[in-house]
């Protein structure tokens, strides 16, 4: 089997996003963490137009953005859990999910906003004060009215998805598949943002 590695990022949703998808298939990797301050010369060299992670890096050759690389690895790797179902109008209905969750959220902008502002937070704020840290990232990043907007936008989201997408189903299909996977990194990003802005 090809070697495969995986170019990424602790505080990416995205790179999330793959992570899951190759332990779901069983897929064995190596994991690089990037230091997206300073990017190394293989991050460059692989993902040459964005400069970013997710990158997977397979028999040599690489393939960015985490949705392309889901899509990838599914067809790459098509033994079970099959991602995608196998009918034709089910796979066109994911396709349309997966675009929902990348087109309709600001979550990819939010979260680099916050991950940014905690870093520069975590540089000012005193080590005893923790638990203002938080409260001053949520205020640092965005205005009071940015942050009402921002949680109702993902809130109107999550139930629109869960009104026509998911009904009373746990998942999308019937068993996970790159659409919860798509939509898992946007509400474990959500999970995070409430935990430590306390919102």
């Amino acid at each position: 089997m090809a070697e495969v590695k995986l170019h990424g990022a602790w505080a990416s949703a995205f790179c999330y996003r793959v992570i899951w998808a190759l332990k779901l298939k069983g897929i064995a990797y190596d994991y690089i963490e990037e230091d997206l301050s300073n990017k190394s010369a293989l991050l460059l060299k692989y993902n040459p137009v964005h400069k970013k992670v997710p990158v997977l890096v397979h028999d040599k050759k690489s393939v960015c953005e985490s949705i392309v690389i889901l899509e990838y690895i599914e067809e790459m790797w098509p033994h079970n859990p099959s991602l995608m179902p196998s009918d034709p109008y089910d796979g066109a209905l994911a396709h349309f999910w997966i675009k929902f969750a990348e087109d309709r959220v600001r979550f990819r902008t939010l979260a680099n906003a916050f991950i940014s502002s905690l870093f520069s937070c975590l540089f000012v704020i005193r080590e005893n004060d923790q638990s203002s840290i938080g409260a001053t990232v949520w205020k640092k990043f965005c205005s009071v009215q940015d942050q009402e907007s921002t949680m109702k936008e993902i809130l109107e989201m999550l139930k629109t998805v869960e009104e026509h997408g998911l009904g009373e189903k746990k998942f999308f299909h019937g068993d996970i598949g790159l659409v919860d996977i798509a939509f898992a990194s946007i509400v474990y990003w959500l999970q995070i943002i409430e935990d430590v802005a306390r919102v």
